[in-house]
């Protein structure tokens, strides 16, 4: 019996994933990633603690190297492009980029993990040097010789999420002098509610970050390098501008080939399905079902990458899927200088873009411990919660205080996927020890808080 040959396009999470799941479940099957980086699997997320000196060694930041799946029987070929699919033959045409040579390859199973790709800003001196993207191997090599450098003082951060305020902790904690720009008008204000917000604006401005908010980059300016930046509320002196400016779908070249969504998505069945026989789509460029909305929404996380493949891989082979991927939360962490926070599923402005015509928030501040625990040792935590005020189902939540509980966080995706409600949370029965916690826990008070309950 012949094995099954299933292509995989992209070697992150998704790529990955796919590949280790059906070397794994599957005997009679030939495995093939093809990946256009030169390096394989590099995890831009943690490029942070890289530059920081918070890994082991720049080449360790990775999902896997080639031979851990070479040696499952898989086939990892970098520094190739599948530029394109014939679906009437059932291959990939595929370009060896230092050859400059493209062949032909058969494929019985096709998966799509193309990812996304780093937004440039099209405005005039975009081809000037020292402007970087915060994204992949390469640009991690170059960022942190700028971090090193005394010659670079001045750094502008185009981007105000979670790798724009990476970048901007890592220069500030070198002592440079750190600008964060944006359009919209509150730094995390896509990922967190105002409340929150709060908290950490000052935490920003205490560590020498100044914020250039509701601002519209027009030019970089300088003669071969960037000088200045001009923004239409005033120009801003640079030595180095990182920019971080979201992502879009790495899918241009599968225009007219495949069906694709708004946005440059790939379109997919609750399968995975894309619009071609025998091709299926996972990861970042495709929008899987979010639990709490209840509808398909971009949720760019490698944690929803890996579950899509896992999903994928245990029914790629039926005729008809036994059951539809059941969706997920999107969840996430991120520190910022001494605050760290976690939040997990909608929150008012996710809830708002996602259509929900009923959502609520809350936000809950107290003492961690016992009030007879001194301050000292009694950390100021934060909790918010997004809730439909008639049903009271919770879809969204986020923690946040100098003390980390993130683990909190796993908490509430648990709460949010399961649709549990406030009343759920403000009963959920967690331990007690006056050193961790209170006799009603933190989550407990804070879905009490919501609902109004007498506070203890």
């Amino acid at each position: 019996m012949s094995k099954s040959k299933v292509v995989i396009v992209g070697a992150s999470h998704g790529g990955h994933e796919s590949a280790i799941e059906l070397l794994d479940r599957y005997s009679e099957v030939d495995v093939t990633i093809y990946e256009a980086g030169d390096f394989v699997s590099f995890m831009s997320c943690g490029m942070e603690l890289y530059l920081t000196d918070k890994v082991t060694a720049k080449d360790d930041v990775r999902n896997f190297a080639p031979a851990d799946l070479e040696k499952r029987g898989g086939k990892v070929v970098n520094n190739h492009q599948v530029t394109a699919i014939n679906a009437d033959r059932k291959t990939v045409t595929v370009k060896d980029l230092k050859l400059d040579q493209d062949k032909e390859v058969a494929y019985d199973k096709l998966i799509l993990s193309s990812g996304v790709k780093p937004t440039t800003l099209p405005v005039p001196g975009a081809e000037l040097e020292n402007i970087y993207l915060m994204r992949g191997y390469d640009w991690a090599s170059k960022i942190k010789d700028a971090l090193e450098s005394d010659v670079i003082q001045d750094v502008v951060v185009v981007g105000a999420g979670y790798i724009g305020l990476e970048a901007v902790a890592a220069f500030a904690s070198k002592g440079k002098k750190v600008t964060l720009v944006d359009v919209i008008d509150r730094p995390l204000g896509t990922y967190l509610n105002p409340e929150l917000i709060d908290v950490l604006e000052p935490e920003l401005e205490r560590n020498g970050v100044r914020l250039h908010m509701g601002a519209k980059v027009e030019s970089f300016q300088g003669n071969n390098k960037i000088e200045s930046l001009k923004t239409d509320k005033g120009d801003i002196k640079a030595d180095l501008v990182i920019i971080a400016a979201g992502v879009k779908p790495n899918t241009d070249w599968l225009q007219g080939t495949l069906e694709l969504e708004s946005g440059g998505f790939i379109k997919i069945d609750e399968y995975f399905r894309t619009s071609l026989a025998d091709v299926y789509a996972i990861g970042d460029a495709v929008l899987p079902l979010s639990i709490p909305a209840g509808k398909p929404l971009p949720i760019a996380l490698a944690t929803t990458a890996r579950r899509e493949a896992q999903y994928l891989v245990k029914h790629l082979f039926e005729t008809k899927p036994s059951q539809a991927f059941q969706g997920v939360v999107g969840s996430s962490a991120l520190s910022i200088f001494d605050y760290q926070f976690a939040t997990s599923g909608l929150n008012a402005f996710s809830a708002k873009k996602a259509g929900l015509s009923r959502y609520q928030t809350s936000i809950y501040e107290d003492r961690l411990r016992p009030a007879y625990i001194p301050e000292t040792d009694n950390p100021k935590v934060y909790v918010s919660l997004t809730f439909d005020p008639l049903t009271y189902q919770i879809l969204g939540g986020a923690v946040l205080s100098k003390y980390d509980i993130t683990a909190q966080g796993n908490i509430l995706s648990l709460a949010i996927a399961h649709k549990m409600t406030l009343e759920d949370l403000a009963q959920a029965d967690f331990f007690f020890q006056p050193r961790f916690d209170r006799q009603w826990s933190l989550l407990n008070l804070a879905a009490q808080h919501a609902l109004n309950l007498a506070a203890f």
